[in-house]
């Protein structure tokens, strides 16, 4: 009994003093894949960024495809937190992430296909966007195809190697296309770069000189990720 009373108060206090984003985790409210596809722009120009994204032809595609789920994932995270989530509030927001980014995940972890768009804040160099946040989106990109994957749907980035081709010009919108190579035990491996939107249209080895960033990773879920699996319905 005194080890029952001890693990009742200690999952009492471990839900009444964690930050918001655990508690939901725990609770289960996590929003839903078709909850956050209702979100609202709060804007006119966010309007009209988020309508193209939905409405473009690559979108249209994927969302008719049943073996791909649509989700914006970014719009899992609390709000009540966001502002500590590096893609989902430190680099959202006008001028920068101006919408949630549309994910497109197909069956399996097999692919995964993400819509956003750059605005000017998120620059190096005046104009040209930072290739650290290339980076970080190929890193989450990469990382979302490879958990969906992998035997507990969760995991960290043990290696992340990048290939910048091109400047990637701020002001437009972007493709991040990753594909999982391979999956074996708790390791998982994928690949995947960044385009323009508008690059989809070519084809061939116009379609491959159209990158303008290109990484491959590898992906390892903790020993203990059976215990966390939860966790991997905020990452898909």
């Amino acid at each position: 009994m005194l080890s029952l009373g001890a693990f009742v108060l200690g999952g009492y206090i471990a839900l009444s003093y964690a930050p918001p984003y655990l508690t939901s985790l725990v609770m289960g409210s996590i929003p839903t894949n078709e909850d956050t596809l209702r979100w609202e722009a709060p804007d006119e120009f966010s309007r009209e960024i988020d309508e193209h994204i939905k409405n473009c032809e690559a979108a249209r595609l994927l969302r008719a495809n049943p073996d791909w789920t649509e989700s914006r994932p970014h719009l899992k995270v609390p709000e009540e937190i966001r502002h500590h989530n590096l893609t989902a509030g430190t680099l959202a927001g006008p001028d920068k992430i101006v919408v949630p980014p549309y994910y497109f995940i197909e069956n399996g972890g097999k692919s995964m296909v993400c819509i956003f768009y750059v605005g000017s804040n998120l620059s190096g160099h005046p104009g040209i966007i930072h290739g650290g946040f290339l980076a970080t989106m190929l890193d989450e990109g990469l990382a979302r195809c490879a958990f969906a994957a992998m035997p507990n749907k969760v995991g960290v980035t043990a290696q992340l190697n990048i290939s910048y081709r091109k400047p990637t010009m701020a002001g437009q919108f972007l493709v991040l296309i990753a594909k999982t190579t391979k999956v074996e035990g708790r390791k998982g491996w994928a690949e995947g770069w960044i385009e323009p939107l508008e690059g989809l249209d070519l084809q061939g080895e116009e379609r491959i000189k159209s990158r303008l960033v290109e990484a491959n990773a590898l992906f390892i879920e903790p020993k203990h990720a059976k215990v966390s699996k939860n966790a991997g319905s905020v990452l898909q």
